[in-house]
């Protein structure tokens, strides 16, 4: 993680990152990076470790579906939004790239004392690490939070007390679909940048324009993250081929146009952030 966003970061773009809901999830992701000549992040959020079957399946899945592919651009392994310091030390064992520990709903003090575990931990197995500052709004994987701005100070403390790699500031967006029209804080967004150099990180991109996510990555947002607009779009391509074929009931042909359609909007993502063709 630390080359990939450093590279985003002083080239002015962004490395997305796709959370995986299943194999077939992660099959697109991979080789749709790879055709796209794209560094990727795979995200596999807290609460859906264990349904897909835990941390160290997922990890050694990880690599070997790299090997498989034949995989010659950047690809990590991430864990989204780990709710305690224990999930993030589990993740590092089991051979993940990078953790984020989500301390939002404790109050600054608390998370600064939790990230600062998860970082000297994670920085001894050459692990990254991601917090948050404040609450990106929505549902995730069923957990919901309230949207809350981050407080600039408060982000400004806890980079500095705990050697976080990298930051999610949350300053308008939210999981899942917009109710109406994403607004994001801009202003602090430039004020933050000004006062540190750790790369930022967005949440809840899914549902904003091409303009906003440009200025969003001007001021230094080098890792995107995407679930809602890949859930979708999968969802939508199943359902035609369920109701246009009622008698249908082989796997394969059942899943091949959810595939496809994820495949295609990973393509079209990697385009919209600038990772497209940054790999040579």
């Amino acid at each position: 993680m630390y080359n990939i966003l450093d590279d985003a970061l002083e080239n002015n773009y962004a490395v997305p990152q796709f959370n995986m809901n299943g194999w077939i999830w992660l099959e697109a992701i991979l080789k749709t990076a790879e055709a796209c000549r794209a560094p990727v992040i795979v995200g596999t959020t807290d609460k859906i470790v264990d349904q897909i079957g835990g941390f160290r399946l997922l990890s050694e899945s990880f690599s070997i579906m790299k090997e498989e592919i034949g995989l010659t651009v950047p690809a990590v392994l991430h864990l989204d939004h780990g709710q305690t310091v224990e999930r993030c030390v589990e993740a590092v064992d089991a051979g993940y790239d990078s953790v984020m520990y989500d301390g939002s709903k404790l109050s600054i003090e608390e998370n600064v004392e939790n990230t600062k575990k998860v970082v000297s931990y994670a920085h001894k197995h050459g692990v990254t690490v991601e917090a948050e500052v404040g609450s990106v709004g929505g549902t995730e994987d069923g957990i919901y939070s309230d949207l809350l701005y981050a407080d600039l100070n408060e982000c400004r403390t806890l980079i500095e007390e705990t050697g976080v790699d990298s930051l999610a500031p949350a300053l308008g967006s939210v999981h899942g679909k917009y109710n109406g029209e994403p607004n994001l804080g801009f202003e602090e967004m430039a004020a933050l940048r000004e006062s540190t150099p750790v790369p930022f990180v967005l949440h809840g991109a899914s549902g904003i324009s091409n303009e906003d996510l440009g200025r969003a990555i001007s001021y230094g947002h080098a890792k995107i993250n995407y679930n809602t607009e890949l859930n979708i779009a999968w969802s939508q391509a199943t359902r035609r081929i369920l109701e246009g074929n009622a008698d249908l009931y082989a796997p394969m042909e059942i899943l091949k146009p959810g595939k496809e359609a994820l495949k295609e909007t990973v393509a079209t993502v990697l385009r919209r952030t600038g990772a497209y063709h940054q790999v040579k």
